[in-house]
């Protein structure tokens, strides 16, 4: 079956881009619904062609695609998707992104930089994209980009469930690894009820993914210190903040992020780090060479599938986090 339909000829169809097909998969098992087929195929000089082998007129569509490398092609392979629905009368276009590529291009930091997460988010509303879903977003803010309905689903739930069976909470501390991600980890520490802690750093603005840890603020010795960020990129950040803890007494550190981004020399960096658990979703694909023995790869899928049931059903995403709503 690949389409839901409710009184009224209300349509369910999923699609899915080439980037992660094993997250959209499991998303469409838990909808209960099969993808829709779709031919995607690159031309030689590397144009992509997109086209659905079934009418989607009138359906209520959701384009899952995670921006992975290479990002900008899968980026503009599902802008494409988007505009193809629009041209064949989809009657509604969610746009699933588990991670926004560009998400951390939120603001002017200096003067004569772009702010691309708007242009991201004005390129899927000039596709077609009449909604957008993603996960756990850089900042919050990215949401007022788009002229439209913006569903911030918070992998949270799902982490905190694996390592609340992990740990002993009465010598846990929740440790944000920079002010950024502070009020990330209020909320994980409210929850889980432990200490909160975190760590001031400063970054090379001239150097990417170059970072100088300054000081520990907050008690962490004797303590399971629990990174909280919302991805790992090239983990230079979340490796010298575990140092900085170990420095301070910690007697333990585990990493909780949603997004493995995993640029190199990410994982060389945690198999040799003294972090002593990676854990992370499977927004974006990971490869076997990516993988490594602290490594705890959860799943998403569930997640994403009832936030697009409840889309569907004009149901309460915010029920998915806050209860009845």
């Amino acid at each position: 079956m690949t389409s839901i339909k409710q009184p009224g000829e209300k349509n369910l169809m999923l699609f899915s881009g080439r980037a992660h097909p094993e997250l959209a998969d499991e998303v469409a098992e838990h909808v209960g619904v099969s993808l829709t087929p779709t031919k995607l195929i690159d031309f030689a000089n590397g144009e992509i062609y997109a086209r659905y082998l079934e009418s989607v007129r009138g359906c209520d569509a959701f384009v899952i695609q995670s921006h992975t490398g290479p990002i900008n092609k899968w980026i503009m392979e599902q802008l494409i998707m988007v505009d193809a629905l629009k041209r064949a009368s989809a009657k509604r276009i969610t746009v699933v992104m588990p991670f926004f590529g560009y998400a951390r291009q939120d603001k002017k930091g200096r003067g004569r930089e772009p702010i691309t997460a708007r242009l991201m988010a004005d390129l899927f509303k000039t596709a077609g994209a009449d909604r957008l879903m993603s996960i756990d977003l850089h900042t919050s803010q990215i949401q007022g980009f788009f002229d439209g309905p913006v569903d911030h689903l918070f992998a949270m739930p799902v982490l905190e469930s694996y390592l609340k069976n992990k740990l002993d909470l009465e010598t846990t501390t929740v440790v944000s690894p920079d002010t950024g991600r502070v009020r990330l980890s209020e909320r994980w520490a409210d929850t889980l009820g432990t200490p909160l802690a975190f760590i001031h750093k400063r970054r090379d603005l001239d150097v990417a993914n170059s970072v100088k840890v300054s000081e520990v603020v907050g008690t962490v010795q004797g303590r399971t210190c629990v990174l909280i960020d919302d991805m790992i990129d090239t983990a230079g950040t979340i490796c010298k903040a575990a140092d900085a803890l170990y420095e301070q007494g910690a007697t333990n550190v585990i990493v909780a992020a949603t997004h493995a981004v995993f640029s190199d020399p990410a994982v060389d960096r945690l198999k040799n780090s003294q972090i002593s658990e990676v854990v992370v979703t499977n927004t974006l694909p990971l490869s076997e060479t990516s993988r490594f023995d602290k490594l705890t790869v959860l799943s998403i899928a569930p997640l994403i599938a009832r936030a697009i049931t409840e889309i569907f059903q004009d149901g309460s995403v915010t029920s998915l986090f806050e209860g009845d709503s």
